[in-house]
């Protein structure tokens, strides 16, 4: 039996058993269960189901009980969070292989919105929150990432607070490329490409940059050969090197002062 595809199993706000086997899944070495092998990645394997959801639609407001948690496979979501004032600031994007929930809380600390056709592998919350207390791969796995996750916010901190316009950009497409290398377990390099999970609208926001600013500076980009456009979404890193000096960071990611 051929395993379907994504696309064959997206059905907005839905959620079923389907054929696709963790061992052939594109996260597989990037996402919580990384560690887990023989009984253990069985027991996922048994306990997983998917939910896909459709540009523009919700995952989870605010302040719901959310009673899953699991992993982006593929398209992006956007987090926010919103002030007494109703105003509102996207705080984070959930990548492929990005973890959504936190285990023993079961009230949504953000909002999360599907910037395209979003992909999740799903857990029921008190099962898995069962076995992490029995495998201690997850639960290491899940802390890795929360390391990480912590390192990113301070990085996005720097980012927001001291890079220029320009700075901001190249840094945002770095963190896109070297995401997309690594769920290809390779090392990120020269004319490749990736997918702008954001409109220019929403990119603006997320860096805290007006909509006028970020066209100009990625049109200079464009200008200077840095980068290309690829159909409406695609940009095709032509430098990689030279778009990490752009940005501000080395070679390893870290600020250049």
């Amino acid at each position: 039996m051929d395993t379907p595809s994504l696309t064959q199993i997206n059905q907005p706000g839905a959620h079923r058993k389907v054929d696709i086997r963790c061992d052939e899944c594109p996260i597989r070495y990037r996402a919580v269960c990384a560690h887990c092998e023989g009984d253990s990645l069985d027991a996922l394997e048994d306990m997983k189901f998917y939910r896909s959801y459709e540009p523009g639609q919700r995952i989870v407001w605010e302040g719901d009980t959310l009673d899953f948690v699991g992993s982006v496979v593929s398209g992006v979501a956007s987090l926010t969070q919103t002030m007494e004032d109703g105003r509102t600031q996207m705080v984070g994007l959930l990548l492929p292989s990005d973890f959504l929930g936190r285990p023993g809380r079961s009230v949504a600390a953000f909002s999360a919105v599907a910037m395209g056709h979003v992909t999740l592998c799903c857990f029921r919350r008190k099962p898995f929150e069962e076995m992490m207390r029995t495998t201690p791969q997850i639960a290491n796995r899940l802390l890795e990432m929360t390391l990480d996750e912590l390192d990113a916010a301070r990085e996005w901190m720097l980012l927001l607070g001291r890079k220029s316009a320009r700075e901001k950009i190249a840094s945002f497409l770095t963190i896109l490329a070297r995401r997309e290398a690594a769920l290809q377990r390779r090392k990120p390099g020269d004319r490749m490409q990736v997918e702008l999970p954001l409109s220019r609208e929403a990119m603006a926001d997320y860096l805290g940059l007006t909509l006028e600013t970020v066209s100009r500076q990625v049109n200079a980009l464009k200008r200077e050969g840095v980068i290309e456009f690829q159909g409406k979404r695609g940009v095709v890193l032509t430098d990689f090197a030279r778009l990490v000096e752009e940005s501000g960071d080395d070679a390893d990611g870290g600020w250049i002062s």
